[in-house]
């Protein structure tokens, strides 16, 4: 690959964020094969990713609706909730009105953050018993030993902390446990609702990718700019 051509791509993508994919001294195509890997990578995690999100929270917004009778039901005094989840709702409430947007419970639960969902199950819920009661209604097909606080904690802290890197074009090419990562999601949408666990796996393209490796994509750009 024509040096001066690679250097002007990596001065379009910044040079910091393609050293990650040749810290082992590889050429310009790797590198760049390996970038694309990971685009390709990130934008088949996106609907299992997304389809898990907001699975989630739609469950845990029924569950919580039954619970205290009201939609609204981070209003009721009796839910309790914690300093910084009464500070997410308060900062929706108001990104609504700063848009205009009528300020319903639905767009409410849209516009609350991925982290304010899967912190009802950490210790302060486990204690007030609340993150039991949205594990069993949340979690209807899952295993009883798999509705634990702990594993639920960690599990969503997992898939959390992928969908941040995902969303924000990080590096995942290198996740030696990836493709566990990928089953894991697709186990807990299960849990929610085999339907839609039916439908993730029909848009689901991850396995087809990660089997393929990096060859097809050297291909491609090894015959788009020979060395």
């Amino acid at each position: 690959m024509n040096p001066a051509f690679f250097e002007q791509i990596a001065r379009a993508l910044a040079t910091e964020r393609l050293d990650a994919y040749r810290q082992d001294g590889v050429g310009p195509a790797v590198t760049l094969a390996r970038y694309a890997w990971n685009m390709a990578l990130c934008e088949a995690l996106y609907a299992p990713l997304q389809l898990a999100e907001v699975a989630l929270r739609n469950a845990q917004h029924g569950a919580l609706t039954q619970r205290y009778g009201t939609e609204v039901w981070y209003d009721a005094a009796t839910a309790q909730l914690p300093n910084w989840q009464q500070l997410r709702i308060s900062e929706a409430r108001q990104n609504l009105l700063e848009r205009e947007k009528p300020v319903t419970p639905g767009r409410v639960v849209a516009e609350l953050s991925f982290g304010f969902w899967t912190g009802f199950f950490n210790k302060i819920h486990a204690r007030s018993g609340l993150g039991y009661y949205l594990a069993k209604q949340t979690f209807p097909h899952a295993p009883r030993a798999e509705r634990d606080m702990v594993k639920l904690d960690a599990r969503w802290k997992r898939i959390r902390d992928l969908r941040n890197r995902v969303f924000h074009h990080e590096r995942i090419v290198h996740f030696t446990d990836l493709d566990a990562q990928h089953t894991a999601i697709l186990e807990v949408v299960g849990w929610i609702s085999p339907e839609l666990q039916d439908l993730t796996r029909a848009l689901d393209r991850f396995a087809a990718l990660r089997s393929a490796g990096l060859q097809p994509w050297l291909d491609q750009i090894s015959a788009r700019w020979p060395h």
